[in-house]
């Protein structure tokens, strides 16, 4: 007999709130908590969606000390959603290190399909969308020359996400490093 999920990974909407699906504001209205990045952002979701759900904080600055005391609660019939600020957790937000232990310590995890940032960006962006690398994030400062000098022969097309304060600074960066011949797009084209 299957057991019944103990932690699901909703995917929240990026930027416009339609965009979430029907199963997902159901798992969020049966859930008994919702683990968010942010609760004030995660807060004003759910308002929008009336859904009214206790919030517990999961971040990358917690979920170190928190995993442990949350296995033991799912592991005693508790059911969790972890959501990100927007977009699919455990891609460049919070959820690894969850989803591992949940795995570890068989505890049943479903990830919902949803909105993925990068998944639109490249389809739109006319590049090559049969063959890619994901890099999410480059270090801001101690190994991104390290990263993008060993990226130089990748012949994938590579996804990477930044910061729109640093936006202009990265492109030229990958400009210098890749050549100025190397194609990019940004969702913004």
């Amino acid at each position: 007999m299957p057991q019944e999920t103990s932690l699901y990974l909703v995917p929240t909407p990026i930027g416009n709130l339609e965009d979430i699906t029907l199963r997902a504001l159901r798992i969020l209205k049966e859930v008994d908590v919702i683990l968010a990045e942010d609760t004030r952002n995660t807060g004003m979701l759910l308002k929008h969606l009336q859904i009214q759900k206790p919030l517990q904080s999961h971040h990358a600055f917690n979920e170190h000390q928190t995993v442990n005391h949350l296995i033991e609660r799912m592991r005693k019939g508790e059911k969790m959603a972890l959501v990100s600020d927007a977009g699919t957790p455990a891609i460049s937000d919070p959820g690894f290190l969850l989803v591992r232990a949940c795995l570890q310590n068989e505890v049943t995890v479903e990830c919902l399909p949803g909105p993925t940032a990068f998944v639109p960006a490249l389809v739109k962006s006319g590049l090559p969308s049969d063959r890619f690398v994901f890099e999410g994030f480059l270090p801001q400062k101690k190994g991104r020359q390290t990263r993008l000098q060993f990226l130089t022969e990748e012949e994938r097309t590579m996804i990477f996400y930044e910061s729109p304060y640093r936006l202009v600074k990265t492109l030229t960066q990958f400009a210098e490093v890749f050549g100025p011949e190397r194609l990019a797009s940004y969702p913004g084209n």
